[in-house]
C-alpha cells in the first residue's frame, strides 16, 4: 500500500514539475530553499519508481534482476525505502552483456527522435549510449536553466570546443543551447577558436566549453590579445587542480567545471563560486580537509566539489568508495538504476557539511543542494612502491612551476617491469606545438618535478627514500605528438596512465 501510494504522489509531483517547466521562471521554483529534506525524499523515492518501472518494461533489466535472484520488492521505514536490495550495474555486469535494443524501454530503439552519441573508448573500446527525445528535452532545459542562473540573460557568444560528431558532450552542448545563445561549434581546433575571437572582436560575453587539456593548449598557442576579451571557460570531462584553475585565469575571466558522463548524462553535477571557494578552504586547510574528506578517500587528494538536483540523480557511494548514480526520470529510453560508473567520490548534504564546520567559516552557497565530491576514475592512479600518484598530483606540480607550464601539453605516467619483476615509473611530458626541446636542464628539472611532488604527495614522500637509487622515478621529455603521445587524440581525453611502455 506504501508503494502505490508513494507512486500514485509522485505522478501528481510530476505533472505539477510539468507545468513549472514550462518556462525558466517557474522552473526555478525546484530550487526554492529550505526544501532540501523534502527534495531529498522525492528523489529517492523516484529512484525506487524508475527501479520499478525498469524492472517491468526493460527486457535486459528484467533478466538481470532475475538472474541475481532478486524480487522487485523494497521494505521501507516509514516512508523511506531501503534500497540496499538493487544490485548495482556497470559495464561489465550489463552493458556489454546486453544488446543496446533490449537495455531500452520495451526492448526497442523505437522509430525516430532517437540520438545515438559514443564514448570516446578513452578506458577500451568504445561504446554506443541511446538518447530519446524527452529525455534530450530535460536536460536541454537543465542546460539553459544553468547557463542563465550562473551568467544571465544577456547575449551569451558560446564556442563550442568539445568533440563533435558521435560523441555526446560536444553534439548535446549544441543542441541544448543553440536557442538561449550565440553559438558556434568549432570543435576543439584551435585555429578556428582564433579566428572566431579575431573576426567578432571583444564586444561579447564569450563562453568557451571544452577539454581542460584543450583550453590550456589553447592559451598557450592561440594568437589573441585575451586580455581585451570577457571569457568564461567551462571544462567538462576531467578535473583540474587549483594549480591549473589559477593559470586559465590568467587569461579567463571565470573557469567553472561541470560533471557528467556518457554513459549516464552531461552536467549532472556543476560548480559554482560557493563550490570552488570550498575546494580552496580544503585545499589550503588541513583542518578543514580533515573535517570534511573522510578517512577512505584522504589518499585520493583533493577533490572537485560540484552541486546536483536530486529531483534527477540518486547518488550513492559503496564499499569500494565508488559512485553509484540512478537517472530518476521514467522517460529516459535506456534506464540506469543504480550504474556504477566506477568514479571515486561520495555526496554531501548541507546539513551534514555545516555539522562538521562552523557554519559562520563556510562560503556563501545560493542553492542548498548536495554536495558531490569527485576523485575521478578509481583506476585513475598509478601504483608505485606501495603509494599512489595520482593525475592531478602531476598536473599540480607542472602548474607550480611557472617556467615549465607554458611549454607543456600534456604528460603521461608510465609504469614498466623489467625483467626482474622491477617496477618502474616514468613521467613522460609532451612539449606544446611547434617546440623542438625545453630550455632548461632536464637533470635539474626532474629533481625539481620529483621534489615538488614529494611536498604535494605524503605517501610519495614517504616512499621515495626506499626506493634504490636505479629505480627512482624518472622524466623523459617527448616533441608534440611523438612518443607515447601518438596515441592521443586532441578530441579526446588525454591518456594519463599508460602501462608496458617502453622507457626512452
Amino acid at each position: 500500500m506504501i508503494k502505490y501510494f508513494i507512486f500514485t504522489l509522485l505522478s501528481i509531483l510530476q505533472l505539477f514539475r510539468n507545468l513549472l517547466s514550462t518556462s525558466e521562471t517557474t522552473y526555478k521554483f525546484l530550487y526554492i530553499p529550505r526544501l532540501e529534506k523534502f527534495r531529498w525524499v522525492i528523489g529517492k523515492w523516484k529512484a525506487w519508481k524508475v527501479y520499478d518501472y525498469a524492472n517491468r518494461n526493460v527486457p535486459a533489466y528484467h533478466e538481470f534482476l532475475n538472474n541475481y535472484g532478486v524480487k522487485p520488492i523494497i521494505k521501507t521505514r516509514g516512508l523511506i525505502p531501503d534500497l540496499s536490495i538493487i544490485p548495482v550495474t556497470d559495464k561489465e555486469s550489463y552493458v556489454k552483456k546486453y544488446s543496446i535494443e533490449s537495455r531500452c524501454l520495451h526492448g526497442t530503439l523505437g522509430n525516430k527522435g532517437v540520438m545515438i552519441d559514443e564514448s570516446s573508448g578513452t578506458s577500451g573500446t568504445a561504446n554506443n549510449w541511446v538518447r530519446g527525445q524527452n529525455e534530450r528535452k530535460a536536460v536541454k532545459k537543465i542546460l539553459q536553466t544553468s547557463l542563465h542562473y550562473q551568467y544571465g540573460k544577456g547575449k551569451v557568444f558560446i564556442i563550442n570546443a568539445f568533440a563533435l560528431g558521435p560523441w555526446a558532450t560536444g553534439m548535446n552542448v549544441s543542441m541544448s543551447l543553440v536557442d538561449v545563445s550565440i553559438l558556434k561549434s568549432t570543435g576543439p581546433d584551435i585555429k578556428k577558436i582564433e579566428n572566431t575571437l579575431n573576426f567578432f572582436g571583444p564586444s561579447y560575453n564569450y563562453i568557451i566549453m571544452g577539454y581542460p587539456p584543450f583550453l590550456k593548449s589553447l592559451l598557450d598557442q592561440a594568437h589573441v590579445e585575451w586580455g581585451k576579451y570577457n571569457i568564461t571557460a567551462v571544462f567538462g570531462g576531467e578535473g583540474i587542480s587549483e594549480g591549473m584553475r589559477n593559470y586559465l585565469l590568467t587569461f579567463f575571466k571565470h573557469v567553472y567545471g561541470s560533471y557528467g558522463a556518457s554513459d549516464l548524462e552531461i552536467n549532472i553535477g556543476a560548480e559554482n563560486d560557493g563550490t570552488i571557494a570550498l575546494r580552496k578552504l580544503i585545499t589550503g586547510n588541513q583542518e578543514f580537509y580533515d573535517a570534511i574528506i573522510p578517512d577512505a578517500f584522504k589518499h585520493l587528494g583533493t577533490p572537485m566539489i560540484f552541486q546536483y538536483n536530486p529531483l534527477d540523480y540518486y547518488i550513492e557511494t559503496n564499499k569500494e568508495g565508488e559512485l553509484v548514480i540512478t537517472l530518476c526520470r521514467l522517460s529516459n529510453l535506456s534506464p540506469k538504476v543504480r550504474y556504477n560508473i566506477h568514479d571515486s567520490g561520495f555526496v554531501l548534504r548541507l546539513p551534514t557539511l555545516q555539522n562538521k564546520v562552523k557554519k559562520e567559516l563556510l562560503p556563501k552557497f545560493e542553492l542548498d543542494l548536495p554536495f558531490l565530491f569527485h576523485f575521478g576514475r578509481s583506476d585513475m592512479s598509478v601504483a608505485f612502491y606501495g603509494c599512489k600518484i595520482t593525475p592531478k598530483d602531476i598536473e599540480e606540480v607542472i602548474f607550480t612551476l611557472p617556467e615549465l607550464a607554458p611549454l607543456i601539453n600534456s604528460f603521461s605516467l608510465i609504469t614498466n617491469e623489467d625483467e626482474l619483476h622491477n617496477k618502474h615509473l616514468n613521467l613522460a611530458l609532451e612539449l606544446t606545438e611547434g617546440k623542438d626541446s625545453i630550455p632548461l636542464d632536464e637533470d635539474s628539472l626532474g629533481n625539481r618535478i620529483f621534489s615538488k611532488l614529494k611536498e604535494i604527495n605524503q605517501d610519495f614522500r614517504e616512499v621515495e627514500p626506499t626506493v634504490p637509487d636505479n629505480l627512482k622515478p624518472n622524466l623523459s621529455i617527448y616533441k608534440y605528438q611523438d612518443g607515447p603521445f601518438s596515441i592521443n587524440d586532441i578530441r579526446l581525453k588525454k591518456h594519463y596512465i599508460q602501462e608496458n611502455t617502453k622507457q626512452k
